[in-house]
């Protein structure tokens, strides 16, 4: 007698794969500090952040040390991240949907010219 398994499926889902599928997109991070070309801290740089899907941009005033934060950012986005004072530009960084890393910590230097 031959048996056939052809139609048969097992399914097996653990409580944390349910979770996992029901908690919905990684939210990344990205936060750094705005410094000069001595490292000194810029309070008052701005920020900014563009989501090159959406084109829409943020942007954040740094703090007494510099540091600025952008959170809840998608993960399925690449973004752009740059800082300007007085005139003054850093490079701009860029963040690819591609890097599995939901923390990104940049800092960015502007060489203010003092």
């Amino acid at each position: 007698m031959a048996v056939s398994l052809a139609g048969t499926v097992a399914v097996s889902t653990s409580p944390a794969s349910l979770f996992a599928q029901t908690r919905g997109p990684v939210q990344r991070v990205v936060q750094g500090r705005v410094l000069s070309k001595s490292d000194a801290p810029l309070k008052g740089a701005i920020v900014y952040l563009k989501d090159d899907h959406s084109l829409a941009v943020k942007s954040y005033i740094a703090d007494d040390s510099g540091g600025y934060r952008f959170g809840q950012l998608s993960s399925n986005s690449d973004y752009e991240v740059w800082a300007e004072i007085n005139g003054k530009k850093s490079s701009t960084k860029t963040i690819s949907s591609f890097d599995s890393k939901n923390l990104f910590s940049i800092d960015l230097k502007i060489d203010t010219g003092s």
